[in-house]
């Protein structure tokens, strides 16, 4: 490491503080850019919480300087910090520097004024070796040269004075770079090892809450969850999180299998998409050039709009402006749906977008939609409710698990939860909520085996998805206006 002595001056970008949105956490799974960090290996298969765009540097590497979206995090970094500035964001990153590589070898690169520069970004620092042309003179480190990745994310070899690469016109190297395409669908499924204890991909998102307190709403996997083996474990993982809570999924539609907005709700049913708990969206977007994940996009538009109210989910997704510049496929193709045909696909359950006075979401639908039509099941705004309400529900009264199981317990649970409901209600969040605890769903044997059960209605409002304005001509009020004239 250089030695150090004096004053260091460090430019850091400023901005707003990210809007913080509790109700809609989105915990991301996928790869990462780790090479960027001084230990890659350690940032592998945990939950990192990430709040700013500061914590996605020096946690994931990534910065807006030199994203790569090769990487598929980086898909919901740039959508969350700084399409729409929101946070917190609990990121698994699955994509191991020791086995997800490729090795590069005898490599020649020039030295210009006492630098070079080695054109792949996914180096690995620590797998560099420097040569001479003939491989007999191997440089070393800190001594014959400094190894470091600029501003840009470049890595470059700075050339010592008096080393042995001093006054060297080109340096041959060889080194390990990420590759992210070799990230599977099995690795980001991940799985428990018994014998060791150890959960990697989805499976981890059992370590969030107890690790962090954080309760994760939205689960997505952008890059792989058009992969439906990928798609059924994100379901099955959004239900009784940690025995308890409920979050949605966001996914998307494989654009490379469905080129066309009429064939999007067959390969839905074919592969298995048709969870109450999940969102599902067609095609991809682009913004400032860059093709993304329609699921990354989303996620974080649905964590603006919690954020914009009060951090309550009962607003839909649907209709918002979206900070986007076109629809497209993987290609790049650019499709532009118009209203009609978009319809068609939220009639299939399915999510997308439509430049109507700009670029907005399209869609109130979960993937159960139109096999289900129970307001619950069917409509984004309403499902968020029902999970946020039971969520919240835990959080406010587990502390009252174990205490004595009396009247006063009881009271106290009713009474606060229905001063609850009326302040949702009088916010319009919600249209009202009542809970009961009813004698006849609690019989004395059960009480006397502490167990204690309420029952609670909840009116939670539909989008207003259709509206409709009869316009009829009345020639009376033509006549009356030239009479008058």
């Amino acid at each position: 490491m250089m030695y150090k002595h004096g004053i260091d001056i460090v430019e850091q970008r400023t901005g707003p503080e990210p809007i913080r949105s509790l109700s809609a956490v989105q915990v991301v799974f996928g790869t990462a850019q780790v090479n960027l960090l001084d230990d890659p290996a350690a940032a592998v298969n945990k939950p990192i919480v990430i709040n700013s765009e500061a914590d996605a540097k020096t946690k994931l590497g990534y910065s807006r300087d030199n994203r790569d979206f090769d990487f598929t995090v980086n898909h919901s970094l740039f959508a969350s910090l700084e399409l729409y500035n929101v946070a917190p964001i609990v990121v698994i990153n699955v994509l191991d520097p020791a086995v997800h590589k490729t090795d590069v070898t005898d490599e020649v690169v020039s030295i210009s004024k006492g630098t070079a520069k080695i054109a792949n970004k996914k180096v690995l620092l620590s797998s560099v070796v420097a040569e001479n042309a003939d491989g007999l003179t191997t440089y070393e480190r800190d001594v014959d040269y400094t190894l470091s990745f600029n501003t840009a994310g470049e890595p470059v070899i700075g050339v010592i004075s008096g080393g042995q690469l001093d006054g060297q016109t080109e340096v041959t190297v060889s080194y390990s770079a990420l590759d992210p395409s070799a990230v599977t669908e099995v690795d980001v499924i991940g799985g428990y090892d018994a014998a060791t204890g150890v959960r990697t991909g989805i499976e981890l998102m059992t370590s969030v809450y107890p690790q962090y307190n954080i309760l994760g709403a939205q689960l997505l996997a952008p890059g792989f969850s058009h992969k439906p083996d990928v798609a059924a474990v994100l379901a099955a993982k959004s239900q009784k999180i940690n025995g308890n809570f409920s979050a949605m999924n966001v996914l998307d539609v494989d654009t490379t299998a469905v080129t066309k907005y009429e064939d999007v709700a067959a390969w839905k049913v074919d592969n298995g998409y048709d969870n109450k708990e999940s969102i599902v969206a067609w095609p991809m977007v682009k913004k400032n050039g860059q093709v993304l994940y329609f699921s990354a996009v989303l996620a974080a538009r649905i964590a603006q709009t919690d954020a914009e109210n009060d951090d309550v989910p009962n607003v839909s997704p649907s209709n918002k402006p979206f900070n986007i510049d076109a629809t497209v496929l993987k290609s790049g193709t650019e499709m532009y749906l118009d209203q009609p045909e978009a319809n068609v696909l939220n009639g299939a359950g399915i999510v997308t977008a439509i430049n109507f006075n700009g670029w907005r979401t399209w869609g109130n639908n979960t993937a159960a939609f139109p096999e289900s039509t129970l307001p619950q099941d069917r409509f984004i705004a309403v499902r968020r409710v029902f999970q946020w309400w039971g969520n919240t529900f835990i959080l406010a009264y587990f502390n009252k698990v174990d205490n004595p199981a009396d009247t006063k317990l009881i009271e106290s649970v009713v009474s606060a939860e229905n001063i609850r409901a009326n302040g949702f209600a009088a916010e319009g969040k919600i249209s009202g909520a009542v809970i009961e605890f009813r004698e006849s769903m609690n019989p004395i044997e059960n009480i006397l085996n502490g167990k204690i059960v309420f029952i609670q209605r909840i009116g939670a409002y539909s989008p207003a998805e259709q509206i409709t304005n009869i316009l009829e001509f009345d020639p009376t009020i033509t006549a009356t206006a030239l009479g008058g004239a």
